[in-house]
């Protein structure tokens, strides 16, 4: 009862012969206790929770991104002509204060 037949990491049955569960000659058997319990790996009962909930936003209309030279053009200016001199550490573009 508490020891389990083991052929190629799949339990065999307890009351099925070697033939009935494909034994063949030369196969290799193994011998394994039983423990309680067992490795687990989370729940897949809260899978997609937070997505779920989550409720549904429209997307918005946004103004097309410009491309190429103008966007080059856009970023040299942001850059370095519109550039005020200011003491301190720099803030990012996305900052908020």
């Amino acid at each position: 009862e508490d020891q389990v037949l083991l052929l190629a990491g799949t339990p065999l049955e307890d009351e099925a012969t070697l033939g009935q569960c494909g034994v063949e000659a030369l196969s290799t058997l193994e011998v394994a206790g039983r423990m309680l319990g067992g490795k687990v790996h989370g729940s897949l009962a809260r899978a997609g929770k937070v997505r779920g909930q989550t409720p549904k936003v429209a997307k918005q209309e946004k103004k097309k991104k410009k491309t190429g030279r103008a966007k080059r053009r856009m970023q040299y200016n942001r850059r370095f002509v519109n550039v005020v001199p200011t003491f301190g550490k720099k803030k990012g573009p996305n900052a908020n204060s």
